[in-house]
């Protein structure tokens, strides 16, 4: 296993590419995630998108924790 560096602004904020880093997710699917509405809470400064490591986690820590693939296919089965 590798390490991430993942550079963080003193107030916690972090640019949409380290928040990719961050979560495991690519820049383009938190991108989609924000158009779309279903990604974690974020704000534009100056036409810049930046995270907070705390929204961050909520939203990681909102996804359903399975035990197996078919319980996971099930849970989306069922929307």
């Amino acid at each position: 296993m590798h390490s991430v560096v993942v550079q963080m602004y003193p107030d916690g904020r972090l640019d949409r590419a380290n928040a990719a880093r961050y979560t495991g997710f690519s820049v383009k699917t938190l991108a989609m995630h924000a158009t779309a509405g279903t990604g974690p809470r974020f704000q534009k400064i100056g036409g810049r998108v930046f995270y907070r490591r705390d929204d961050l986690d909520a939203w990681l820590g909102s996804f359903r924790l399975v035990s197996s693939t078919a319980e996971a296919r099930t849970l989306r089965a069922a929307g």
